[in-house]
């Protein structure tokens, strides 16, 4: 336990950024999740509508120094790899 009145400050400033950053983490995850059910067994337009709410969380977490800001750009990356094979395999010479 802290001894100083700013240890202890500093204590219940930690307690609440972990807080928020564990929340903000698994909402991250749970939005991925829900986007890659959407690449999976939904259409073409779920999985944009998707990826453009798991790309805002992303980046407002990078913003606020909750995951690192490249890891927030590798993500995005890899869901947007994910996202133009579903569109390819959409419009491939079946639908043409």
């Amino acid at each position: 336990m802290p001894h100083t009145k700013s240890a202890e400050k500093r204590w219940r400033q930690t307690q609440k950024r972990n807080l928020y950053n564990r929340a903000c983490k698994k909402t991250i995850k749970n939005q991925i999740k829900a986007f890659e059910e959407a690449v999976k067994s939904g259409t073409a337009d779920e999985a944009q509508k998707q990826f453009s709410l798991t790309a805002k969380k992303l980046d407002k977490a990078a913003a606020r120094k909750v995951i690192h800001k490249n890891k927030a750009a590798r993500k995005k990356s890899s869901l947007a790899t994910q996202l133009a094979k579903k569109k390819a395999a959409g419009t491939g010479p079946a639908s043409a």
